[in-house]
């Protein structure tokens, strides 16, 4: 045997042997791993077994509990399904919950409850429902979750005696509750709606009511995180064409917490006055004088 192929032989052996050892090495690291991870304490959370979406009534069918490291548990978890279900009554679903995620009772009615709308309007807030068309409602793309502008497109006759038209943005970030009778989030295709039910507080749902008779609501639809508001401006007929009137400024549109007043408007009065002027009467009179039967005529002085 050559001496070259005892070499590769000897290395071969001694590179296997290393490979073995270090093989043995990572699995008994591996198996204290294990042995210090199965001494911390485990608890149990109610999670559910499948989707579930708005108005689900929850069961031990679709939830099960599975292994959670105590001390970790999420604030309104529940840790048996005993204690999520109970004695009290049913339970239903508020908010799309997707599989294997833990059921939480900020997501779910209290015992006996009904998914109702008003189960789930934020503290403090107050539904109020417009009424849009294919167009105003976003061609039907706007769901429930999603954020919107309400615009407010109004018509008013300046001190010309013209039309004006204007757009103001009246609120801003405002969360959908529900399209039509439909409030569940999970709900993915659009649809064309006659009527859009968003959240807004005491002061908005009045702005809102006052401004549906006052012109023409529509929706634009912004992103879910963009929930802060911005600074806007009124938008006229002389910005389609960037042509401002000689004189004009730019209004400044409202506050999604303020509507603008608009200044009094001062106007002149003119008082016209008539003054009747008697003539003076003429210096010279004509006297007619009668001879023979014929008309004479004279012109004499007028006496004052």
């Amino acid at each position: 045997m050559r001496v070259n192929s005892i070499i590769m032989v000897v290395l071969a052996s001694v590179f296997g042997i290393a490979a073995v050892v270090l093989a043995n090495i990572w699995l008994d690291g591996q198996k204290s791993a294990l042995a210090k991870g199965s001494d911390v304490p485990q608890d149990t959370i109610v999670v559910a077994s499948a989707a579930l979406k708005f108005g689900d009534t929850l069961s031990s069918d679709n939830l099960r509990e599975i292994a959670w490291p105590a001390g970790a548990l999420p604030a309104g978890a529940f840790k048996t399904r005993k204690e999520l279900l109970g004695d009290e009554g049913q339970r239903q679903v508020l908010t799309a919950i997707s599989a294997n995620e833990p059921i939480l009772a900020t997501k779910i009615t209290g015992p006996g409850q009904r998914a109702t709308l008003s189960a789930v309007l934020t503290e403090g807030m107050r539904a109020v429902s417009i009424r849009v068309n294919d167009v105003l409602g976003v061609a039907g793309f706007v769901l429930p979750g999603d954020r919107v502008d309400v615009l407010l497109t109004r018509n008013v006759r300046n001190a010309e005696g013209g039309e004006q038209s204007f757009v103001d943005v009246l609120l801003q970030s405002v969360k959908v509750l529900a399209v039509d009778q439909v409030a569940d989030e999970s709900k993915e295709n659009p649809t064309v709606v006659k009527a859009v039910t968003l959240e807004v507080s005491t002061k908005d749902a009045q702005k809102l009511t006052l401004a549906a008779g006052a012109g023409q609501l529509s929706l634009a639809l912004r992103q879910v995180a963009s929930a802060e508001g911005e600074s806007t401006e009124r938008v006229t007929l002389a910005d389609l064409t960037g042509d401002t009137p000689e004189g004009a400024q730019p209004v400044a549109a409202a506050q999604p917490v303020a509507q603008p007043t608009p200044e009094p408007e001062i106007r002149e009065i003119v008082k016209e006055v008539v003054k009747y002027v008697q003539p003076e009467p003429p210096a010279h009179a004509t006297v007619g004088v009668f001879r023979d039967m014929k008309r004479q005529e004279y012109d004499v002085p007028r006496l004052h």
